[in-house]
């Protein structure tokens, strides 16, 4: 009867694990990983000057998921008292009660074994600079806490994966894909900027810091124009520098008219439709980007 009760209790947690895989992906934004995926297979294409090979492929792959996964958990977990002050947060899987903290803990364990994982397959250099990528994913929530850069930090944790990636094929680093997370840094910095600008109220009244906060929304929209704008000059000098062929530049192109789409939805006086701009421009831009890079390689 005891064999029968072990068994009757670990089926029952099995099933409750897989029911509760739709409120995961949810709670850690799972869909997004489009914005930076695309960068990440930026990194990797040009690293080979081409397709990598089926196994550097996947296992890039699993890495820039499960790097994402470590640290959007981890964000839930440590902002889930803030997030419950927050009226446009509460809902969020914690603080709502959907999701328990050991429950998220336990996803983000099982994520940072499987990116520690994905990069010991990779290469040496992968596996020795996987912590220390980890770690910052895991540690930047905190700077919200005490600094206004804390929305260009975010940009960082983003611009990890072109670089990451081209480690991933060729073992090194040059200075090709620094600029391609250079240009991830300034465009990822921008959009955390205007979206934080919905929460600048809550951030002045809880002592919590942003551009949004520190500057104001309508200085944050100058500074957002500005890292947009960095971001596709250090693209341009990129094609440039590598010799990329015309299709490259439609891409930047592309990724310019999305861009100039996005500050028609929003501006400092109504941000109602900042979901939009958050969520559909962003891939537009980084897809569109990879578009281009993959037709410039191969025409």
């Amino acid at each position: 009867m005891e064999g029968v009760r072990i068994l009757t209790t670990a089926a029952n947690t099995n099933q409750n694990i897989i029911r509760k895989v739709p409120l995961f992906l949810d709670a850690i934004k799972f869909h997004e990983s489009v914005f930076a995926l695309p960068f990440a297979y930026i990194g990797m294409f040009l690293a080979a000057d081409g397709f990598p090979g089926w196994h550097a492929f996947i296992w890039i792959t699993v890495a820039m998921v499960s790097a994402r996964t470590v640290g959007m958990a981890a964000n839930r977990i440590i902002d889930r008292h803030i997030d419950a002050k927050n009226p446009r947060a509460a809902v969020r899987h914690l603080p709502s009660g959907l999701l328990k903290v050991g429950e998220m803990v336990g996803l983000t364990a099982v994520a940072l074994v499987v990116f520690i994982f994905a990069a010991a397959q990779l290469n040496t250099l992968a596996l020795i600079l996987a912590p220390f990528a980890a770690a910052y994913l895991i540690l930047y929530p905190f700077t919200k806490r005490f600094t206004w850069a804390a929305n260009l930090l975010l940009g960082w944790a983003l611009a990890i994966s072109p670089s990451a990636a081209w480690i991933g094929v060729q073992g090194s680093l040059s200075i090709q894909p620094v600029l391609i997370s250079l240009a991830v840094a300034f465009w990822a910095g921008s959009f955390d900027i205007l979206y934080h600008t919905q929460d600048r109220s809550f951030h002045l009244t809880e002592g919590l810091h942003s551009v949004a906060s520190r500057f104001g929304i309508v200085n944050a929209f100058r500074f957002a124009r500005t890292l947009d704008i960095l971001a596709i000059g250090v693209l341009v000098t990129l094609g440039v520098w590598m010799s990329l062929s015309w299709p490259y530049f439609v891409g930047c192109g592309g990724a310019v008219a999305f861009l100039l789409y996005k500050y028609s939805l929003v501006n400092p006086s109504d941000l109602s439709r900042m979901g939009l701009a958050f969520a559909r421009i962003n891939a537009y831009i980084s897809s569109t980007m990879l578009a281009g890079t993959l037709a410039a390689i191969y025409l």
